[in-house]
């Protein structure tokens, strides 16, 4: 008689926990993915990828979309002192451009870049010229790369129409 009764009583709580995961089931899912498509939505309406909001990646835009603006001038650069004395460095840049991109158009390509040369100079000679000579050299100048790019990009009101800075003909020299 109790192995009944004890049988019977496990049989209630489980249907009992069957009907509650039921209804947990049908409340709360929907709402779980009712929010994450709203998050979704105002993810693609401010712009920003998931994954942090990064740099358009070069390797997306397809080579015959990407045009390389070449600034004139070679850049001298006197760098910032650190403890062992100061530096200068000498360099080439280009920047690459997504012909794709509306900022293209509204700022006429290569062309339009031509003729605001002097800003996009000054703006790369302050942020080499902050840089000490151990941290201009560091990982063949991949961070003062990414910072250049950043400041172009918010000059030029953009992340998809300069993707990428690249550097030439790099010569760094140790002043004491």
């Amino acid at each position: 008689m109790k192995k009944n009764l004890m049988s019977v009583i496990i049989l209630a709580l489980v249907l009992a926990d069957l009907i509650l995961t039921a209804i947990l089931a049908f409340t709360v899912i929907p709402q779980v993915k009712k929010s994450n498509e709203l998050v979704d939505q105002v993810c693609a309406a401010i712009n920003i990828e998931l994954e942090g909001g990064q740099n358009v990646d070069m390797a997306k835009v397809p080579i015959e979309d990407i045009e390389v603006y070449s600034l004139t001038d070679q850049f001298t650069v006197n760098l910032k002192n650190d403890e062992n004395g100061g530096g200068v460095a000498m360099f080439s840049v280009g920047l690459s451009l997504n012909t794709k991109s509306d900022g293209y158009k509204t700022y006429k390509g290569s062309e339009g870049l031509a003729e605001k040369q002097d800003i996009i100079r000054d703006q790369i000679i302050a942020i080499v010229g902050s840089k000490t000579i151990d941290e201009f050299n560091a990982d063949s100048q991949k961070q003062v790369k990414e910072e250049i790019l950043t400041a172009l990009q918010s000059l030029f009101g953009g992340k998809d129409f300069i993707i990428g800075v690249n550097f030439s003909s790099v010569t760094t020299q140790a002043v004491k």
